[in-house]
């Protein structure tokens, strides 16, 4: 499989050249970026073959692309692969809003391409431990809560960038909801959002709260400058127990499973190969017609309902909505 990317983007070669270097049959053939000088020298460093004028002349040469765009690009550039026949690993997230994403989903199922949302810590086998721990030892789920905080200031960085559908819960509160709706397969409701300005409409943090239909509630921090300089993990409250996990979205840089139930303590760790192989692996395998496509439009949908409705109850508009 060929894979070109759209962009020059910083998290490629982690994300991508790394990766495709160890899964077999997988081949980073192409790159375009805005600016062709930037993208010539990201091939030369990285052992990119071709570089092309501009992501269109890309599409007509690769069997798949790799989208790191900024997030206002990422849904023109997805329909615009599938258009053309590609399959798609997108960054996350999958689009600005939730009407972007329902488009996306629906010509994804007509055309019945690839389209992978680049939810990379979904691939890693701690996902599927934390899903298993929750469901068979602590009960009747309660209370989940999800932060994914870390420090970005560099506030002319685009994730700060309204037009380019940036903000806070966009880039770290998609990773805090994505991973709070593991335990509980129903979409739940947004009871209350209360956000930190950056600039006007642009969260620097957020915080919000949920109720599922079961009845357990959830919250969500996410942020790129606010008190909680680093805070990635989850807390998990059951009927018996808690599971709280420490960096549950890089865990092959660190990660920590504490499970207390029925009083009793122990701690695990998951090993596994990092998550954006596994993730790469998993894209190469639904493209061949495997079942291994884990985050799907059809899930990005739920996602970016959830998003809009965050930024609502905060006061804010969606991403790519005006006044």
């Amino acid at each position: 499989m060929r894979i070109g990317i759209l962009g020059a983007a910083s998290i490629a070669p982690t994300a991508l050249i790394g990766p495709a270097a160890v899964v077999p049959g997988v081949e980073v053939t192409a790159i375009a970026a805005r600016d062709r000088a930037r993208a010539e020298a990201f091939a030369r460093k990285h052992g990119v073959a071709q570089v092309y004028d501009s992501y269109a002349d890309l599409l007509s040469a690769v069997d798949a692309v790799y989208i790191p765009l900024p997030n206002a690009l990422h849904a023109q550039w997805t329909l615009r692969a599938l258009a053309a026949g590609r399959h798609v690993l997108c960054e996350k997230p999958l689009t600005a809003n939730a009407a972007e994403a329902r488009q996306v989903a629906e010509e994804a199922r007509r055309t019945g391409l690839t389209v992978m949302e680049g939810f990379h810590y979904r691939y890693h086998p701690l996902a599927e431990r934390m899903r298993e721990i929750a469901a068979t030892e602590l009960g009747a789920i309660r209370r989940v809560e999800s932060s994914m905080c870390f420090p970005l200031p560099k506030f002319g960085d685009i994730r700060y960038r309204l037009d380019l559908a940036g903000g806070a819960t966009m880039d770290a509160g998609c990773y805090a909801i994505h991973s709070m709706r593991l335990f509980d397969p129903d979409r739940p409701e947004v009871t209350a959002a209360r956000a930190l300005l950056r600039g006007p409409g642009v969260d620097r943090a957020m915080t919000a709260d949920f109720r599922f239909p079961s009845g357990a509630v959830g919250r969500i921090n996410a942020s790129m400058w606010s008190r909680s300089l680093l805070r990635i993990g989850l807390r998990v409250e059951g009927e018996r127990g808690t599971m709280k996990v420490l960096n549950h979205i890089l865990p092959q840089a660190f990660h920590r499973v504490t499970v207390t139930v029925d009083g009793v303590t122990r701690r695990e760790r998951i090993p596994g190969e990092p998550t954006y192989v596994r993730q790469l692996r998993a894209f190469a395998s639904a493209v061949s017609g495997a079942d291994t496509n884990l985050t799907p439009p059809a899930d990005s949908v739920v996602t970016m309902e959830l998003i809009d409705d965050v930024y609502r109850a905060a006061g804010l508009h969606p991403r790519g909505a005006v006044g």
